[in-house]
């Protein structure tokens, strides 16, 4: 099927995903899914290809069966991001996903699905606390400065509960880990609305799991792992079909 998005019509064989949503099924991190990336054999189809779906990811599955998938922002390959992920995952119903920087481990558990990595495999970025839930909602933009920035304040520390957005701030590349989220355009790119990797890095550095509500209502699940993994984890759904 063709379905609209972004204003044009997305290519059969391109199904598009909501991932991280929130318990009502609403919001979570757009990504678009290439079920047989053979169709783009070369480096120059897939960005063209990622630039023309406009979504922060966009997976190419090179082999349904062994995991391995590879994942461009509109402009670059990344090695690693958490969202994709969890989306191809939860498409591939596989438990690994191979990836050039190691295996990723994937499994289901009941209305979320899971992903354990390694959490220097996540781009660097600043994690920045606030006092209060407010003074996070209360942002127009990011504050000045240079690199990925993801704000946070405890919702409630004893629980876990932590409320965050993500920001790509001035000398960041576009489109990475990046989605059309409610906030200031940088480069083109509004605010994060969903963003696994930077969880990852938030539960490690903690020490210990959360439950992340991030951008206008997504949610995102942390844990410890063995080994100084983290898992990451949350809801998936369908938005359009190939």
């Amino acid at each position: 099927m063709n379905a609209c998005v972004n204003d044009f019509d997305v290519p059969d064989g391109i199904d598009v995903l909501r991932v991280f949503c929130g318990p009502d099924g609403r919001h979570g991190n757009p990504l678009g899914v290439v079920r047989d990336g053979r169709g783009y054999p070369d480096d120059d189809s897939r960005q063209a290809l990622a630039r023309k779906l406009g979504f922060s990811e966009t997976v190419f599955v090179d082999d349904p069966e062994r995991g391995d998938v590879d994942i461009r922002t509109p402009d670059l390959r990344l090695p690693f991001a958490g969202h994709p992920l969890v989306g191809a995952a939860w498409l591939l119903d596989l438990e690994i996903l191979e990836l050039p920087v190691g295996d990723v481990e994937a499994r289901q558990d009941g209305e979320f699905t899971w992903i354990t990595a390694r959490p220097e495999w996540a781009p660097p970025r600043t994690l920045e606390r606030y006092a209060s839930v407010a003074e996070v909602e209360a942002l127009t933009g990011p504050p000045p400065g240079e690199g990925r920035l993801y704000v946070w304040a405890w919702e409630d520390e004893a629980a876990g509960r932590v409320r965050a957005r993500g920001f790509p701030r001035r000398g960041d590349e576009r489109g990475d880990s990046r989605s059309g989220g409610a906030g200031a355009r940088v480069g083109g790119i509004d605010e994060d609305e969903a963003t696994g990797a930077a969880a990852m890095l938030l539960s490690a550095q903690l020490g210990r799991a959360l439950n992340i509500t991030q951008g206008r209502g997504s949610q995102i699940l942390t844990a410890p792992a063995p080994d100084g993994m983290v898992e990451v984890g949350g809801r998936v759904l369908l938005a359009v079909a190939s």
